[in-house]
């Protein structure tokens, strides 16, 4: 499908935002965002709501992506531009995801991307004389230039370097989950990544750059589902002058829903067991046909509620308690991205 003047110029609104994103999304972004634009306008309903909320996800920073949304935007538009509807099972996993997050969500963790990429972690760790200290150690370490000769006898690790000449260790993952764990010496390269696994371990390295070393830092990083702080082992933690809790907390704060506690808490519960009984007595009162004043009374009767109560506190009642899944795609005209567009 050719592309309209309209597409094209949301095309461009997207690539100029994506643009100014780290880890150099853009470019990886732009085939998928581009046949989403041509088919878009001719999308109708439900497939519709569905592609736009991806579509929404697709300008979301990457760190908060839990799993590639373009990836699974071209999926599906191999699917749309067959002239088929999207399945089931594809429509709950475009369903199942949040709303997108806030402008000022976005636009933070955005600047954090940037610092990640970097490497840089100034604003958030304090205590930077103890990485360059350790890193002044490793780089005149004779055993540690050995150990890495050793490694480039054996392998050819340009192989194994990106375009910048670095190789990584295999990552780690939350609560030590590693899908990577099990050893398989008949898969290619196998034999390379767990002796660099092992040289990465014993020298407390995140990888290598040609042949320089790079030492684990300290850390802060945002992830889909919360804030990790990597302690490197070498480290020695002074919990108040090495991390800059503030802005760690600033940070982590962007996605929280709002306050919490033991009395909010309490509090809580006590509005669910409200809202519960509500929802009882609404529907006795529909078989009974009561309405206006009628109905209030009922209502605040059976909540143990003053009869002059605001009606608008029972709605709110229930609007916070709605059985209505909260994360249904919106209409096609009510789902804009949440950066402007």
């Amino acid at each position: 499908m050719k592309p309209t003047s309209s597409a094209t110029s949301r095309l461009e609104a997207d690539l100029k935002l994506l643009g100014s994103r780290a880890y150099d999304v853009a470019s990886w972004a732009a085939a998928p965002l581009q046949r989403y634009h041509a088919v878009a306008p001719f999308l109708k309903g439900v497939q519709a709501g569905l592609m736009q909320r991806l579509h929404a996800w697709a300008l979301v920073p990457l760190t908060l992506w839990p799993f590639s949304i373009t990836d699974l935007m071209a999926a599906c538009l191999d699917i749309l531009e067959k002239g088929r509807p999207l399945g089931r099972q594809l429509g709950l996993i475009i369903e199942l995801l949040p709303e997108t997050p806030d402008e000022k969500t976005c636009r933070t963790v955005a600047e954090h991307e940037w610092q990640v990429q970097k490497g840089v972690y100034e604003n958030l760790v304090k205590t930077q004389a103890k990485f360059a200290q350790a890193e002044l150690a490793l780089r005149a370490n004779d055993r540690l230039q050995a150990d890495w000769e050793r490694i480039k006898e054996s392998f050819d690790i340009q192989r194994h370097q990106d375009h910048k000449g670095v190789i990584r260790r295999t990552m780690g993952a939350e609560r030590n989950m590693r899908p990577s764990f099990p050893v398989s010496l008949g898969r290619s390269g196998e034999a390379f990544r767990l002796a660099f696994d092992a040289f990465c371990l014993r020298w407390n390295l995140y990888g290598m750059q040609h042949d320089e070393p790079l030492l684990l830092k300290l850390a802060v990083n945002l992830t889909p589902h919360g804030t990790m702080i990597l302690i490197p082992s070498f480290w020695s933690l002074d919990r108040t002058r090495d991390l800059d809790w503030d802005e760690i907390k600033k940070l982590h704060s962007l996605r929280v829903p709002g306050r919490q506690g033991s009395v909010l808490a309490k509090g809580l519960e006590e509005r669910m067991a409200k809202a519960k009984t509500l929802q009882r007595l609404d529907a006795e009162a529909a078989r009974k046909k009561l309405s206006g004043e009628a109905k209030h009374r009922f209502l605040c009767q059976g909540l143990g509620f003053n009869e002059e109560t605001s009606p608008k506190r029972l709605a709110r009642l229930r609007k916070e308690f709605s059985t209505r899944r909260p994360d249904t795609p919106a209409k096609p005209d009510g789902h804009s991205p949440p950066q402007g567009h």
